[in-house]
């Protein structure tokens, strides 16, 4: 049974289901404002999933690992899977932990154990992940995030509803195209006189934007009056913007460790572009930080997220 714990000080409440070690609040203890979206099935029913082996969707919705042919929805299983929570967790974190399980190899031939951690401290909520492997083959996996920010005082009737400001300039997404996956041609990204993006009902009319060759290491969500709502800051590859209809009270910043398939990509999961590669034994650790209300944005903007092999 799915299990809800709780993070908080004198200024957030979060809160963590133990199902797909997901987000699934972040309240401000002053005004009680929600910063993370419902989940609201009429739009979108999942909050922050952990996309976990894969990062978007496949070819044909399948992959090729020694030889063999499998299948597997976009973004992976973790996000629908019971992580396990660890009791000896640092008092001021939450951490939990999935195992490969013979459910979990017949759909990806590779033992695993990933880590999901969460601590909080003043308005950042750092999420951390860590995967090794467990196994006695190189393991090739994706992983990424996918947090849902609600907009504040949305109103659909308005034709700018927020804005992104950026760590970058001269800005080129890659263009989903059939079957979800990553066409050859990308396209500039047009900013507005200040350099921030406008939430229009068309920003995602071609599907999510995607920003890659690690371009873009700082995402910020504002409000309509251009005050700031969120930031996040990341290491990552990537990192996708994304809302599911054009009258959507919400946005993704979605830092990857991998994305999607290219169109018409055939070849073995190991020459998936951007894929992460682990030794037997070896361990895979990153993080992103969540910034609620920027409060501490001058304080903050030199720290930095962490990557690496163990």
């Amino acid at each position: 049974m799915s299990m809800n714990s709780i993070l908080e000080n004198n200024l957030l409440k979060v809160e963590v289901s133990s199902f797909g070690a997901e987000l699934q609040s972040i309240t401000s203890k002053a005004s009680g404002y929600e910063y993370l979206w419902q989940g609201d099935p009429a739009f979108w029913k999942r909050r922050s999933p952990v996309l976990f082996p894969i990062v978007g969707a496949l070819w044909n919705g399948v992959f090729r690992i020694d030889g063999r042919e499998y299948k597997m929805e976009q973004h992976g299983f973790a996000r629908d899977m019971e992580f396990k929570p660890v009791a000896d967790a640092p008092e001021d974190e939450l951490l939990y932990v999935l195992e490969s399980t013979p459910e979990t190899l017949e759909q990806f031939p590779r033992p695993f154990r990933l880590e999901i951690g969460y601590a909080l401290y003043e308005t950042r909520i750092t999420v951390k992940w860590r995967v090794v492997n467990t196994g006695p083959e190189e393991l090739c996996f994706q992983i990424g995030a996918h947090p849902a920010f609600n907009l504040p005082g949305f109103d659909a009737s308005q034709p700018v509803r927020g804005y992104f400001a950026f760590d970058a300039t001269d800005l080129i997404t890659e263009i989903i195209g059939w079957n979800g996956c990553v066409g050859d041609v990308g396209a500039y990204v047009k900013l507005d006189d200040v350099g921030m993006l406008p939430i229009k009902a068309d920003t995602f009319s071609r599907d999510a934007l995607i920003f890659g060759n690690s371009k873009v290491h700082r995402v910020s969500l504002l409000d309509s009056r251009r005050s700031p709502v969120v930031t996040l800051l990341f290491s990552s590859p990537y990192v996708g913007l994304w809302a599911p209809k054009p009258d959507a009270p919400f946005v993704c910043i979605e830092p990857w460790y991998g994305r999607a398939d290219s169109v018409g990509f055939g070849g073995d999961f190991s020459r998936r572009r951007a894929v992460n590669r682990l030794a037997p034994g070896e361990a895979f650790t990153a993080s992103y930080m969540i910034l609620i209300d920027n409060l501490l944005h001058l304080f903050l903007v030199n720290i930095k997220p962490t990557i690496g092999k163990q």
